[in-house]
């Protein structure tokens, strides 16, 4: 194998936009609402099984060329990890349908049917998606996960299912598993995330469920590269689950007071953007909300950022000149498609309510500013 195809296997995993936005984020000292982590602590008792759980005996602490369809706009890790396992990915568009309502939802993006089917050919081997989405916050409704299934079926395609979000719905959205669905059960592997479930994202642990003629590949590849996740955090994970079933339906159950305060500081950041002309697209579920900024009127002449991407301009001069963090849009699509995604950028609402507090602050003098202007 020559050293050229090692090379492009690896070049996408240093050239990502979370180096850059990341540094330059750190460089001004921002309210940041760029990245998905909360930045208040993990309820209590999760706190409590993991003290537990590293407080325990000896054993706690030892060793116990193929197609992919990339449903876009995705987390740009999907791109690297499916070129790092040697394969090619394939894109497939959501898209906005015209609305009539005022507000826009993330269950106005939709697959075309047809174009979806066209992605399909014997050389594709999987599909990710990812449900509830980063950066769109959809909640696939079951009429289009059965199209998924089907054609995952009818093709013997594995549907590589990112579920990270499951819990985290809002205003009635029902998320589905598609393994659940009839036949899909062999064609699936489920991706779930302590540190989304519990909001302990440090605590980087998470777990795929699927049948076992696939998981056994996954298990060989995480012996040989990562081996072993640490003991300690496993046995608080257990700890947390075995919490949640025994309160699982009642209100004390942290999954369903969570959805709760995410949706209420989801709505209050999306009110407090509207003020100065920034259209939210409402999220069915997950950490984050896609932003229409085509209607902020700014002047973006950085002759350092005049080539790029409308949104990346955009996001730096809020950076710069606002003191507020956030991520660009397009970073999330296919090359062939940012150009036609410029006008988003993506906000994380899963922040304490002394951080809003400071972004209202921030977009109160802004909106001040901007009626000051058309007096």
């Amino acid at each position: 194998m020559s050293r050229k195809f090692h090379t492009q296997r690896t070049e996408a995993i240093d050239n990502h936009v979370w180096v850059e936005f990341t540094q330059l984020a750190a460089e001004y000292e921002v309210v940041n609402l760029s990245h998905g982590f909360p930045d208040f602590p993990p309820p209590s008792f999760a706190k409590e099984a993991l003290c537990t759980a590293v407080c325990g005996g000896t054993s706690m602490h030892q060793y116990t060329r193929i197609l992919v369809i990339i449903i876009e706009p995705f987390h740009d890790r999907y791109k690297s990890m499916t070129v790092m396992a040697g394969g090619k990915p394939v894109y497939m568009p959501l898209k906005p349908a015209k609305v009539t309502c005022p507000t826009l939802s993330s269950a106005d993006w939709v697959l075309c049917p047809e174009e979806l089917a066209s992605k399909f050919t014997s050389h594709t081997k999987a599909i990710i998606i990812n449900s509830p989405s980063n950066p769109l916050g959809k909640v696939f409704q079951r009429e289009e996960l059965q199209m998924i299934a089907d054609l995952c079926i009818k093709h013997n395609v594995i549907c590589i299912s990112d579920e990270v979000y499951e819990w985290l719905t809002y205003d009635g959205a029902q998320h589905i598993k598609i393994a659940s669905f009839p036949g899909m059960w062999e064609h699936t592997v489920t991706i779930g995330s302590a540190g989304k479930c519990f909001s302990a994202t440090g605590w980087k642990l998470g777990w795929a469920i699927g049948p076992g003629h696939i998981l056994k590949h996954l298990q060989s590849i995480h012996q040989n590269s990562v081996y072993h996740c640490p003991t300690p955090t496993q046995e608080a994970l257990a700890v947390c689950f075995q919490r949640e079933y025994n309160m699982f339906g009642t209100e004390e159950s942290y999954f369903r007071q969570l959805p709760k305060q995410l949706q209420t500081k989801c709505e209050r950041l999306a009110n407090c953007m509207s003020s100065v002309g920034l259209q939210p697209i409402m999220p069915e579920g997950g950490y984050f909300m896609m932003m229409d900024i085509s209607n902020v009127k700014v002047d973006l002449n950085d002759p350092n950022t005049k080539d790029e991407l409308y949104d990346s301009r955009f996001v730096k001069w809020l950076i710069k000149e606002k003191g507020l963090g956030t991520i660009p849009v397009s970073a999330f699509f296919s090359l062939e498609q940012r150009a036609h995604f410029q006008n988003y950028i993506r906000v994380c609402f899963v922040r304490d309510d002394s951080t809003l507090d400071a972004v209202e602050d921030i977009l109160k003098q802004w909106s001040d500013y901007i009626k000051m202007g058309s007096n």
